[in-house]
């Protein structure tokens, strides 16, 4: 069968599970599968597949691994065609996407986001019978990932994806994925990306990959995503504006409010606010405080009278306010004082 002919890849899957099906034979056989793997509902344990079959845990997982050598056998020695189609489609998924990657991920590809929850096992199953192809398990560290098997086995695979988290570690920030390219030696970009979906211990926002635990890769609150928002902005934002970012962005739970966001800029010390509504990121050099103690932190950084432009110029680097508010601020404030035409110091400077 070729699949790139009138099948789609949803009809070329379908036909490759009611074939695979087929070959298995027995109704009791093709409701272990079926049921093991989730095929045409939820996955279930040994445990429930004995109950309802009336047999042992035991005689499932016995059951179930001699229905895969079968399977397995069939699909290398080409007497499931069908099965075969969409190996090479996965395979042609992968040639293309880093050589491994989630089982998530590859489905959404395959069949579009729409469709992928449900292909999801289907793609799964189809992958175990491929002599072509390298199934990584799901546990505490790896997520359930599928990968060219000419690249190396599960083991070689999660070899890899350990050398990846490794190198973040080392780096201990946020690293872009082409410099994180570099400082390994594999091919492409692409071929590091779909090593790093593999980790549980890996995140990743716009192309930049960090450990979990990072908020800016891996925002999990409101908090961290403001953060991310302005630092990618990369200048001071009103808060609504970061609100409707946070609206527009790949975030998950990404439904906030103006007034969330508001509240949220005034709790954390990380945002500072320079302006009417107007926040920063402290680590931008913004000080909290007034106009006033900004005037009042620029004169004493001076160490000398400075002329009144030079005080707006140099207030209006950390503050996003009006001019003349800072001139109202220097003329009517008693802590500073004129010392010559348009000249200013602090009150409680010495007379030279």
């Amino acid at each position: 069968m070729d699949e790139t002919a009138n099948n789609t890849p949803t009809v070329s899957i379908d036909k490759a599970i009611e074939d695979a099906l087929n070959v298995v034979g027995q109704e009791r056989e093709k409701e272990i599968i079926s049921r093991r793997f989730g095929l045409f509902d939820r996955k279930e344990t040994l445990e429930q597949i004995g109950e309802m079959l009336g047999i042992t845990r035991e005689r499932v997982r016995q059951l179930e691994k001699a229905i895969l050598i079968r399977l397995k056998i069939a699909t290398e020695e080409d007497k499931i065609p069908s099965v075969n189609a969409v190996e090479r489609i996965i395979i042609r998924d992968l040639a293309e996407n880093g050589r491994v990657g989630r089982v998530q991920d590859i489905s959404a590809r395959v069949v579009g986001k729409n469709e992928s929850t449900r292909y999801r096992p289907h793609i799964a199953f189809l992958s175990e019978l491929s002599p072509k192809l390298t199934v990584v398990s799901e546990n505490d560290d790896y997520h359930h990932a599928i990968g060219i098997g000419e690249h190396g086995d599960e083991k070689a695979v999660k070899k890899n994806v350990d050398e990846v988290v490794k190198t973040i570690k080392t780096n201990g920030e946020p690293i872009h994925i082409e410099a994180l390219h570099d400082k390994l030696s594999y091919e492409h970009p692409n071929h590091v990306s779909g090593l790093a979906t593999v980790s549980k211990k890996l995140a990743e926002l716009k192309n930049v990959w960090g450990l979990t635990k990072w908020p800016t890769v891996n925002p999990k609150n409101i908090r961290d995503k403001i953060y991310v928002i302005l630092a990618d902005n990369g200048k001071p934002m009103h808060f609504s504006e970061i609100a409707n970012a946070i609206k527009d962005s790949d975030f998950k739970r990404k439904n906030v409010t103006t007034q969330a966001i508001h509240n949220e800029l005034i709790k954390d010390k990380r945002f500072v606010l320079i302006g009417r509504g107007i926040y920063a990121l402290d680590s931008w050099g913004y000080n909290k405080g007034t106009v006033s103690d900004i005037i009042t932190e620029t004169l004493r950084e001076a160490g000398e009278p400075l002329h009144r432009d030079e005080i707006v110029r140099r207030v209006l680097k950390k503050r996003q306010v009006k001019e003349t508010t800072i001139l109202l601020n220097l003329q009517s404030k008693k802590e500073f004082k004129r010392v010559a035409k348009a000249v200013y110091s602090l009150a409680d400077t010495p007379a030279a």
